[in-house]
């Protein structure tokens, strides 16, 4: 199994997880003399396999992770470059929407309101880190379809 397989396979079992704790939920109560839509009993069975399930294929996707190394880096730190670059592109996009907001005077004698950055240089460094993201991100696909999973 690709790497890429097992991320998909994490993913489904993550929201098969969520349904299930859903279902749990509405079958946790009936009124006296019924019986609930599904077996709780059953239920509880079927999340127990899916939580030793995902356990498994977390510490294999982790392992492959840690073990897969391009041009020097782990797939981990990989992943945890692109995860902080991401961050960053959002605060800087944030930070620079508000400082390149305009406000209009009504008189020369209000406030004058001015950017405390040279937003134009922060954008282009923007740029860069959302090039870096991008690279980033093509790289780590691309070994997730090629790194058979440990």
């Amino acid at each position: 199994m690709k790497l890429a397989e097992a991320l998909n396979l994490r993913a489904d079992i993550a929201k098969r997880i969520a349904q299930l704790g859903t279902r749990l939920q509405n079958n946790a109560l009936v009124q006296e003399g019924e019986k609930p839509a599904e077996d709780p009993e059953e239920l509880l069975k079927e999340l127990n396999e899916l939580i030793i399930q995902q356990e498994e294929l977390i510490g294999r996707i982790n392992l492959t992770n840690a073990k897969t190394v391009f041009d020097g880096k782990t797939l981990t730190e990989l992943i945890a470059h692109k995860d902080t670059v991401r961050t960053k592109i959002d605060i800087m996009r944030t930070f620079l929407d508000a400082a390149s907001r305009t406000y209009t005077r009504g008189l020369r004698s209000e406030i004058k309101i001015l950017s405390t950055v040279n937003v134009a240089q922060l954008r282009k460094q923007v740029d860069a880190l959302e090039k870096d993201f991008r690279e980033t991100d093509v790289k780590i696909q691309a070994l997730n379809w090629n790194t058979d999973l440990i």
